[in-house]
């Protein structure tokens, strides 16, 4: 049987390979900052809190630190100028910027509403109305979207985070479809829970809880391996894609139970 090539070109060394981290001042990115530099890569690190890009990038002559608000298109078109003023534009830009609270449905605020939106998917229109036309002129490179299993499925609890990242996913099917004639690569990163500052507002026993160098390492391995969607941990993960796949009659009556712990 003959095998099909993975979506993606498989990544076979990272040494001077420069990524861009958008949300790299803490959690899943500030931890794949780390890896990626141990292993060679030249790293931008983005997010708005410069001092702890700083501790990021600490000790590593390849880290690049550039303060960015994902919210703000021209704050976008500033970086992306500075980085081509440094001839430092990215192989490869990973979207990892995020913001979270619990809430359900009655707790919805218009403030955290769109606080919550700018973060985790207007952020990343800006940020592609910025780069796609480098990417595209080049017929090269990549975007990586890290979503979430909350995007699976109408999680209870979730009610702003969760259809914010379905909308990720959703996009990164999109990406894959358009840009594949281009030469640019598309991954899809939906983490389980992991143990982050935002995810430590949760008030319930997350299942399968990953640290967040633990994430990285899924990451880098699904990226090196050119897969389109990386999901982690696969013991808990294969659990909500097969609740996705039920029908309404089963899948509604199981979601309500998960409204009422």
């Amino acid at each position: 049987m003959m095998l099909l090539p993975p979506p993606n070109p498989r990544i076979a060394s990272w040494h001077q390979r420069r990524v861009w981290i958008i949300g790299a001042s803490s959690g899943i990115g500030a931890a794949l900052a780390s890896q990626l530099l141990q292993q060679g890569a030249q790293v931008i690190l983005s997010a708005r809190n410069q001092v702890a890009l700083q501790l990021v990038a600490a000790a590593h002559a390849a880290a690049i630190v550039l303060p960015l608000d994902v919210s703000q298109p021209a704050a976008w078109q500033q970086a992306w100028a500075e980085l081509a003023a440094r001839q430092a534009l990215p192989d490869l830009v990973v979207f990892c910027a995020a913001d979270y609270r619990p809430e359900h449905c009655w707790d919805i605020r218009a403030a955290t509403v769109s606080q919550t939106l700018a973060t985790n998917l207007a952020g990343v229109y800006f940020g592609l109305e910025t780069i796609l036309p480098a990417l595209m002129a080049r017929q090269g490179g990549g975007i990586a979207l890290v979503a979430s299993v909350a995007g699976y499925v109408g999680l209870p609890g979730a009610c702003v985070y969760g259809p914010g990242k379905a909308a990720l996913i959703n996009l990164a099917e999109l990406l894959h479809a358009e840009l594949r004639q281009h030469g640019i690569a598309v991954y899809l990163i939906n983490p389980g829970f992991v143990a982050t500052r935002l995810t430590a507002r949760n008030d319930f026993t997350m299942p399968a809880l990953l640290n967040t160098s633990e994430a990285a390492a899924h990451i880098v391995r699904g990226l090196e391996r050119g897969r389109f969607e990386i999901h982690f941990p696969v013991r808990f993960t294969t659990w909500i894609k097969l609740l996705r796949l039920l029908p309404y009659r089963l899948r509604l009556p199981l979601l309500r139970r998960l409204a009422r712990h």
